[in-house]
């Protein structure tokens, strides 16, 4: 017998699908709100939790990865009756086992908690995964916990690896963390800087060339391909492999052999690939700078890495770790932190992420001198200033605030609203917030709620509030 978790606030759906999940034998449990579903996950061990996307209190769908995170770590299947397509990717992306759209039949319903039943019960007797080295690799958010997942699943595989995020969120960190978690642990990490090849030059350092092959070849050099034999070869900021190479390097990825300029037979590399970029490969593809075939060889496997900006409950404990390990760097005696030390790391955006977070907390131990603890005094006065304003509501929210009520529901006929206003009212509110989010662009305020961008941009034309950078 399972135990399932049902969070729908529709009481009908709620009690049928009750019913017919304790006629299969099984126990449940229901909630009809966000935080009464949070509270239950959190006290009992849940099989499966089927949660609806639309509640009073919050969207399922940004709490998701939080159900996922709970002790027994649940399947959790999505119900909705506003489904669409950015929805549904969103969680499977998040870890949803199902993405079911409302009205659906008892079998629509069932059958994938019978399949994820199913899936647990064989897998609940698998071996407990070994431990990971994920040396300087910080963070226990639920964002950074589903990228050491896929960064798990890419260190048992053998399949090309693409490692996705921004300028500084340590792509590289997840890169050496892959392979040396890997049965090729012992072999070679070879970095190929695509930013950095010369144009001229690049087929000569990946493929390697003969003595004679062109002038100023006056001796055979390995390619950078033959030197990852073994190990791998690692592709930083794979979007600036130019185009004319790209069709070449498709053919090594394939057969993983090649000929050497000048060379008169070709050689073989047991390399594996693993690439990492901060740019739209989808958008490359389609303006046609990077071919598509390459694209999907690229990404057999993904793993993503988080902005910083994204999960600011780990930036304490990164920043501990960093000063630490920079005190030992420095001679340092090791530095205690004020509360508003963190606070204030906290409230800044950090579009350098976690690169940016260490340059920042060297540039603290150095005002700090020999202060036995970090105070906001210490911190760079830009970093402080956009902390600052990043803290102060907008203008919408002090009148949005202004114009509700701490309880917005009288205990009299007098003034009280309909339900539809106060609905507009709450959804105004909730916008504007998101919009004040330092630094939010439209992909990240779509994540965060739940919504596909064609409705997004219909509620903030209704309310008649501006738009999104990105």
């Amino acid at each position: 017998m399972a135990r399932i978790l049902i969070v729908d606030d529709d009481p009908d759906m709620n009690e049928s699908l009750c019913d017919v999940v304790e006629d299969l034998g099984h126990e449940v449990r229901s909630a009809y709100t966000l935080e009464d579903g949070l509270r239950e996950a959190r006290s009992l061990a849940f099989d499966v939790v089927f949660l609806d996307v639309r509640l009073p209190d919050g969207n399922g769908l940004t709490a998701l990865p939080r159900i996922r995170q709970t002790e027994s770590r649940p399947e959790v299947i999505i119900v909705t009756g506003y489904g669409d397509a950015d929805g549904a990717e969103l969680a499977i992306n998040n870890g949803a086992w199902d993405y079911i759209n409302k009205p659906a039949s008892v079998q629509e319903m069932t059958l994938p908690m019978i399949r994820a039943l199913q899936y647990r019960e064989k897998t609940g007797t698998a071996p407990p995964p070994r431990a990971l080295d994920i040396e300087g690799i910080v963070g226990e958010s639920p964002l950074m916990r589903r990228a050491l997942e896929q960064m798990a699943q890419a260190a048992a595989s053998e399949a090309n690896v693409l490692v996705t995020g921004e300028t500084g969120s340590g792509k590289e960190l997840f890169a050496k963390a892959i392979h040396r978690n890997s049965r090729r642990a012992d072999g070679p990490f070879v970095i190929v800087d695509c930013a950095a090849l010369p144009e001229t030059l690049v087929e000569s350092m990946l493929l390697g060339h003969e003595r004679g092959a062109f002038t100023g070849a006056d001796r055979s050099r390995e390619g950078l391909v033959r030197q990852a034999d073994g190990g791998v070869l690692f592709l930083d900021e794979v979007g600036e492999l130019p185009l004319p190479v790209q069709k070449s390097f498709l053919r090594v990825v394939e057969e993983r052999r090649f000929r050497p300029i000048g060379a008169a037979e070709e050689i073989s590399s047991d390399f594996r690939l693993l690439a990492a970029t901060n740019r739209d490969l989808d958008a490359m593809v389609r303006d046609g700078e990077l071919r598509k075939d390459l694209f999907f060889r690229l990404r057999s496997l993904v793993v993503e890495v988080p902005p910083l900006r994204r999960r600011a409950e780990d930036i304490p404990g990164l920043a501990i770790y960093h000063a630490v390990r920079l005190c030992r760097l420095y001679g340092l005696e090791p530095k205690a932190f004020s509360p508003e030390f963190f606070k204030l790391l906290e409230l800044y955006h950090w579009p350098g992420n976690v690169r940016e977070l260490v340059h920042t907390l060297e540039q603290a131990l150095a005002a700090s001198a020999g202060a036995p603890t970090l105070f906001p005094t210490h911190l760079p006065v830009p970093i402080r200033v956009k902390a600052a304003q990043a803290s102060l509501p907008s203008n919408g929210e002090e009148a949005q605030e202004a114009a509700l009520p701490s309880d917005p529901l009288p205990l009299d006929r007098a003034g009280f609203p309909a339900l539809k206003d106060l609905r507009k009212a709450q959804e105004r509110h909730y916008l504007e917030r998101l919009m004040s989010l330092p630094g939010i662009t439209v992909k990240e305020a779509c994540d965060l709620s739940g919504l596909s961008r064609s409705r997004l941009h219909a509620l903030l034309k209704e309310h008649g509030l501006g738009g999104f950078r990105g």
